[in-house]
């Protein structure tokens, strides 16, 4: 299970990334509900599936 965690803090590597307008306002309101900024939000997503990843046999 995803767990909102205030960890990944130290982030430097700027990186431009597009959105649809309905992930974007999920992810927004999901980050104020945890009192986290959207790039903390972003990063343990990305994070989390990695390490959730299925891998699969090509």
């Amino acid at each position: 299970m995803f767990k909102i965690e205030k960890e990944l803090k130290n982030a430097n590597i700027p990186r431009t990334i597009r959105f649809t307008e309905a992930l974007f306002e999920e992810l927004n309101k999901t980050a104020v509900e945890n009192d986290i900024s959207f790039n903390l939000l972003v990063l343990q997503c990305c994070k989390y599936a990695l390490d959730n990843k299925e891998i699969t046999d090509k």
